[in-house]
């Protein structure tokens, strides 16, 4: 899969409204149980995909599987259901051989962060050991000798780019917080302060405060895609490392990026879009926006700011709105959408389960 510090906006004009996502009427917890049932429903669908023999979903990538695995942690832990234990428990047995590791930094990066999801609603040691097993190997990765420091894209040492170093920061910041051992806690703490302060000064957060997609040979920002998932993995681990830190900046910065991602990659209705929509987001970017929601749903529980619930709210209502008759998500959440498949449905469902947890938490749920 591929892919000057910026000083943060003045924070009155952060609070600003943007078009498109007013802050939606007072939180009602009919609607964060409607979005569970949506989910649910969604939920339903995407397990049409599911190959029981292969522990993975048809139509879709490696590394789309493991975001499928996080999604389905997510909706366990927002409706407390044993339902897809195991699920989670034939995915990890018919691949766990290789430990989920291979060439793609990154992709190594989505299978810690689902399965440190799933040991958080299992308590399965395995679940956390495999984690760490996945980290400890993404550490092998770092490099000083260019650009400074930050982890490799491939381990072929092909091209410094901001989503491998995001969830980088992401899983050290997770297992932080997870570790029951102190010294372990504080090496991935670490670990992920040396990340973001080799992020923040890389130059990949731009004068937009929007995250572009990589560093180029002379280790400038190269000025490419700002895909919604760069703007997303970075919110929930800067806001992971904000709280075991104790260091409020990251979450300012968090907010700032995605106040501006609102702002920026949104239509006039406040609908989230990737460039490559309708038809030409491959087998990749298909999965980014639900990534986007799912970090901000992290980021609102810990410092809402408004209009991230009215946005979660908005985009979930829209993905639902025009769904098939199959509970079938497509790519496009604006509309109808020719292009479904598992990594489209993972996407929504991503936006649909942080809508609930938004609106569940604005209601003292």
């Amino acid at each position: 899969m591929n892919r000057m510090p910026s000083k943060l906006l003045p924070f009155a004009l952060l609070l600003l409204p943007c078009p498109g996502w007013a802050q939606p009427a007072p939180s009602d917890p009919k609607r964060a149980a409607e979005f569970t049932a949506d989910a649910a429903a969604g939920l339903k669908a995407l397990q049409t995909w599911y190959a029981e023999d292969t522990g993975l979903w048809k139509t879709t990538n490696w590394w789309n599987a493991a975001n499928a695995v996080t999604v389905l942690d997510a909706y366990s832990k927002l409706s407390d259901t044993p339902d897809f234990r195991p699920v989670l428990a034939n995915t990890f047995d018919r691949n766990s051989k290789k430990n989920f590791l291979n060439d793609y930094y990154d992709d190594e990066g989505w299978w810690a962060l689902g399965w440190a999801g799933a040991y958080q609603i299992t308590h399965e040691a395995r679940y956390l050991e495999m984690a760490e097993t996945i980290f400890a190997d993404m550490a092998g990765g770092w490099d000083d000798s260019t650009c400074g420091g930050g982890i490799w894209w491939k381990k072929p040492k092909q091209y410094k780019n901001a989503i491998a170093n995001e969830l980088f920061l992401s899983v050290a910041a997770k297992l932080a917080s997870l570790t029951p051992d102190a010294g372990k806690k504080a090496k991935y703490l670490d670990w992920a302060q040396r990340e973001w302060k080799w992020f923040e000064a890389s130059g990949m957060i731009n004068a937009d405060h929007l995250v572009n997609d990589g560093l180029d040979a002379a280790c400038q920002n190269n000025h490419r895609t700002t895909w919604t998932y760069n703007q997303g993995v970075i919110l929930g681990g800067l806001t992971i490392l904000s709280k075991e830190s104790g260091d409020a900046k990251p979450l300012e910065v968090a907010q700032s990026i995605a106040l501006s991602a609102i702002s920026r990659l949104t239509d006039l209705d406040g609908v989230l879009h990737d460039p490559c929509e309708p038809a030409r987001c491959g087998n990749d970017a298909t999965q980014f926006k639900g990534i986007f929601s799912r970090n901000l749903a992290v980021l609102n529980a810990a410092a809402p700011v408004p209009g991230f619930r009215a946005f979660l709210r908005r985009n979930a209502e829209s993905i639902w709105k025009n769904r098939d008759a199959d509970n079938r998500l497509g790519v496009v959440w604006s509309g109808p959408s020719e292009v479904k498949n598992a990594s489209t449905q993972v996407s929504a469902l991503d936006a649909l389960v942080s809508a609930a947890e938004a609106e569940g938490a604005a209601a003292g749920k």
